[in-house]
């Protein structure tokens, strides 16, 4: 056993390299049709460049209405220009490099320790590449690294993870979903404390050098239906019943515009608050935890509050992603079965964009049946993992059995106490 857990980083390692490269070769031929016409890295060349010239001059965009992004996107897009010698677009894919190999990294040494697995490291390697080239031009790897890294540093420095979590939240908003789960006491309160000091800390810096730091929030506020989103999906088959609104390209998204987009918007926030209320139930009601406790929790909230958005970009499937690959380290998981239906819901997200972006922007009935499934399918995974959490917690304690030495140990049947963390070393 102690051989074949030896051999794993060199064969993980052979396998990112392969992958990725395959990855960088999509992105090089981006022009082509199935691959999106060249849409996938324009955002990177044209409107992050445009960004980092904004920002390089010490202010947010302004007035903006593509600018919907927290202070914190800030210094990831100027980050590329700190590598001499390369164009923005290329120093930018080699940042999403970077950030995806360390997550790889700290999934492959969380999964190498004692009673872990390495499940999570080869889901996030094998699973990142069915959005082809995509998570290359976006930024989204690098929030996710984030969340990681905080979930696997929580348990043990509960300040680190908590710092981690609100860095992320700085650059999209869902890396504070990573404390949802963090066990009760003094674990949640140094997480918690750790992440709101850190979150001052980082906008007054960030007010201090650049102009103009919240003027996101006005822009977000107007975001209507996005058609990829589950609101969309009903909106694209209403078309067929004779709804006579369209797609418009607005707030950096094809969205819909027409009658009752208004209400559908409407809906998805009022499921969005009821998700929150749910989440809140689960933690003052569920009684018990385990090391993979904080991990589920944070793979729930993000599920339900991405199927409830009004937006659902392919680039979202790299959070669910991320975190599904951080509750496969833990051998205590319940998550296993909604990592799967994330997986497959990833492999139809690559077939609807940038595959066939044109069948879901026309809502063809090819591109409704991509929505349905693919939305369908995350669905089912926010239910089911939210089930499994709630009932994971409300599990009666039964005393733990006691291995050789005289160590506790927990067997499938056994269940920790209602009131102790159990951790894995």
């Amino acid at each position: 056993m102690s051989a074949f857990r030896n051999h794993r980083p060199p064969a993980l390692a052979a396998v990112w390299l392969a992958t990725r490269a395959l990855m960088l070769w999509l992105l090089a031929h981006d022009a082509l049709a199935p691959l999106g016409r060249g849409g996938v890295s324009r955002e990177v060349r044209l409107l992050y460049f445009h960004w980092y010239g904004v920002l390089s001059r010490g202010a947010f965009p302004e007035g903006d209405r593509l600018w919907q992004y927290p202070p914190g996107a800030g210094p990831v897009l100027l980050a590329p220009g700190l590598l001499p010698g390369l164009t923005y677009f290329t120093a930018f894919v080699a940042c999403a490099l970077a950030a995806d190999a360390a997550t790889a990294a700290v999934l492959a040494r969380a999964g190498l320790r004692p009673g872990r697995s390495t499940r999570g490291a080869w889901l996030w390697v094998l699973g990142l590449p069915l959005l082809l080239h995509v998570p290359l031009a976006r930024y989204d790897v690098q929030v996710t690294a984030l969340a990681v890294v905080s979930l696997l540093t929580l348990a043990h420095r509960p300040r680190a993870g908590g710092a981690f979590a609100a860095a992320g939240a700085l650059v999209k908003v869902w890396p504070a979903l990573a404390l949802i789960g963090a066990p009760r006491g003094r674990t949640t309160r140094e997480a918690w404390t750790s992440a709101v000091l850190t979150a001052a800390a980082l906008l007054a810096v960030l007010t201090a050098l650049f102009r103009h730091p919240f003027d996101f929030l006005r822009q977000q506020s107007g975001r209507g239906v996005q058609i990829e989103s589950l609101g969309g999906t009903v909106l694209g088959l209403a078309r067929h019943a004779g709804w006579p609104g369209t797609a418009r390209y607005q707030y950096g998204a094809m969205e819909f515009v027409g009658p009752y987009t208004g209400l559908v918007a409407a809906c998805s926030l009022a499921l969005t608050a009821a998700a929150f209320a749910l989440l809140l139930l689960w933690r003052v009601r569920a009684r018990r935890w385990t090391s993979a406790t904080p991990y589920d929790a944070a793979l729930t909230a993000v599920l339900l509050f991405t199927v409830t958005s009004r937006v659902i970009s392919p680039q979202y499937m790299v959070w669910l992603l991320g975190l599904a690959a951080v509750c496969l380290t833990s051998r205590h998981t319940t998550q296993r079965p909604v990592a799967l239906l994330i997986v497959a819901a990833t492999a139809v997200s690559s077939v609807a964009y940038p595959g066939m972006y044109g069948e879901v922007v026309r809502s063809t009935w090819t591109g409704c049946a991509l929505m349905l499934v693919r939305n369908g399918l995350l669905a089912t995974a926010a239910g089911w993992s939210f089930v499994r959490l709630w009932r994971s917690g409300r599990s009666r304690a039964v005393p733990p059995h006691r291995a050789p030495g005289g160590q506790e140990r927990h067997t499938p049947d056994s269940r920790p106490s209602p009131n102790k963390t159990v951790t894995a070393s």
